[in-house]
């Protein structure tokens, strides 16, 4: 039976913008432009067809695409189906892609032609079994009838077949079993209408963690929890129906969602870049008059360091939005100083919490990231498990609206990152190091995995990095621990330096040591081209730990 509930969730939101503002732009990606009227069709049909095919309430469907106007058609067309939606990272291989689509229990998979040409050569040359048997040997749960290639890049070809010339795919027989997107839909053009079949407390999607400190989990987040992300986020940075919005990172990222699901809220317009470049982006924020935009530290530095960098392209600019990883101090004094008071720092992490500094409180506490996103709660953690007082150290649990669920079939990992208040309510551990004042406002003081125990001494990364960084010939640097014989673990630093510099090494340790203090010290520093990142520029600091060993 539908659901009849006066509740409006995400998916009611988005039928009505295309309704009441049909030739409003709502998306832009590369040369692709669809208005509202445009994106909610297609995303009814995509939903339609699913609901035709027996896919609702309780199924997965996983997405494993670039960004293009497809992606967000198929995850919202997933979501309004009554689905779960599963977006995958195009960063994994093709067995970890898999390992996760059968992890997630999908039943459908939608990818664009370079992930099924990667999903499907898995096996040996000399392997006979056919790819369908391959799929299905490595996720059973997949129906062949929900298994739908993109091809080409082209959004007004791919919706062709539905003014009713048939279109079929001279490339479809290539990605075999994957059906072609274009004749996938076709097939539904007499679909009946959506239903609604979800509730608040139904799956929205399953967001696999990005795997910095192990194998990735399945973030389970609901109807409800995304709501909360879309309006609290909305209120928080000012957005509205004027805005105009710029994604600069992967649209499968929790991260990017920061910015997406406020614009759809709000009906305002998205604008995707394809992929990153400091100028394209400056470009592309003046010539579409952009409100709203997010990066992540290392875009922000790729950015300032531009020679082409431009300041007063960013005229139209209301927000600034920083997330994925903390922001070197000198980074965004220098962002600040170049762009204006529009930045917003933002602290969180994808199980369910943020904290947000605003531009009006940069200027008194800079060192913070602000205090919770409204609808959250924020607690310090001591290691016996009991709230601290504002000025003690401890991990960061935050509480509220955008939560999610559970990690999926993991009840044992769930339930560890518990950790429950004297009210009884049930706060995320975040695994990192903090500490509130007396206001609230919350300063990070590292990553718990990443603390290093030197003498007998607790020794914060974060502490050390903007140090070496003030170095004129470093880039971006990176401190890890390494084991060490005389003192337990001890601080390296990993640099990549600026291009054209002749730099050595044992000078730029010896430059950080003298304005370190003893336990900080580093017994070492190489250099390197780049770092292990994941998709929001974290660095991936299990990676370079694995990597180095000891001395």
């Amino acid at each position: 039976m539908p659901i009849d509930s006066p509740q409006v969730f995400i998916p009611d939101l988005l039928r009505s913008h295309a309704r009441y503002r049909p030739q409003h732009e709502a998306l832009v990606c590369g040369s692709q432009r669809l208005t509202w009227a445009e994106f909610g069709q297609s995303i009814d049909r995509v939903a339609r067809r699913l609901q035709a095919l027996g896919v609702g309430r309780g199924c997965q469907i996983a997405v494993l695409m670039n960004n293009r106007v497809e992606l967000l058609t198929a995850i919202f067309g997933i979501v309004s189906s009554g689905a779960c939606v599963v977006p995958l990272s195009g960063l994994l291989t093709a067995e970890q892609s898999l390992g996760l689509i059968r992890d997630s229990d999908a039943v459908g998979l939608m990818v664009s032609q370079e992930y099924a040409e990667k999903l499907l050569s898995t096996s040996n040359a000399d392997d006979t079994t056919t790819a369908q048997n391959k799929l299905s040997l490595h996720c059973p749960a997949l129906r062949d009838e929900l298994l739908v290639v993109v091809t080409g890049n082209n959004f007004a070809a791919s919706t062709q077949t539905l003014n009713g010339v048939q279109a079929s795919d001279p490339l479809k027989s290539c990605y075999e079993p994957f059906i072609a997107w274009t004749d996938w839909l076709s097939q539904g053009h007499q679909d009946p209408v959506l239903t609604r079949t979800y509730e608040a407390s139904d799956p929205f999607n399953i967001i696999y963690s990005s795997g910095t400190t192990g194998l990735p989990k399945g973030i389970v987040q609901s109807h409800a929890a995304r709501l909360h992300w879309a309006w609290s986020n909305s209120l928080e940075m000012g957005f509205s129906q004027a805005s105009r919005v710029l994604t600069t990172t992967a649209l499968y990222s929790n991260g990017t969602w920061l910015m997406m699901l406020p614009a759809l809220f709000c009906g305002a317009s998205l604008i995707a870049m394809q992929q990153f470049d400091p100028i394209a982006f400056q470009s592309i924020v003046k010539s579409e008059r952009i409100t709203h935009s997010f990066m992540v530290p290392t875009q922000y530095l790729m950015l300032l360091e531009h020679p082409a960098f431009d300041p007063a392209a960013f005229d139209t600019v209301e927000v600034l939005l920083c997330a994925g990883s903390p922001l070197r101090r000198d980074v965004k004094q220098r962002v600040i100083e170049k762009l204006g008071n529009r930045l917003i720092e933002l602290y969180g992490f994808s199980e369910g919490f943020a904290t947000m500094l605003k531009p009006a409180r940069q200027h008194d506490k800079f060192d913070t990231v602000g205090t919770p996103v409204i609808g959250f709660e924020l607690a310090i953690v001591s290691e016996d498990g009991h709230e601290l007082p504002a000025g003690q150290i401890g991990e960061i649990a935050g509480y509220g609206g955008g939560m999610m669920q559970a990690y999926h079939k993991q009840a044992e990992a769930s339930e560890k990152l518990i950790w429950r208040d004297s009210r009884g309510r049930s706060f995320i551990r975040s695994g990192d190091i903090g500490v509130v004042d007396d206001e609230g406002f919350l300063r990070l003081v590292d990553r718990k995995k990443d603390m290093i125990i030197s003498g007998g001494f607790n020794v914060f990364p974060s502490d050390i990095e903007p140090i070496v960084a003030q170095h004129p010939h470093v880039f971006d640097v990176a401190v890890i621990g390494v084991e060490h014989a005389r003192w337990g673990e001890a601080a390296f630093a990993l640099v990549i330096p600026r291009e054209g510099e002749s730099v050595d090494a044992e000078a730029i340790r010896q430059w950080a040591n003298a304005r370190l203090a003893k336990p900080q010290q580093l017994v070492g520093v190489e250099f390197r081209k780049e770092f292990p990142r994941n998709a929001l520029g974290k660095v991936l600091k299990r990676l370079l730990r694995d990597a180095k060993g000891s001395l």
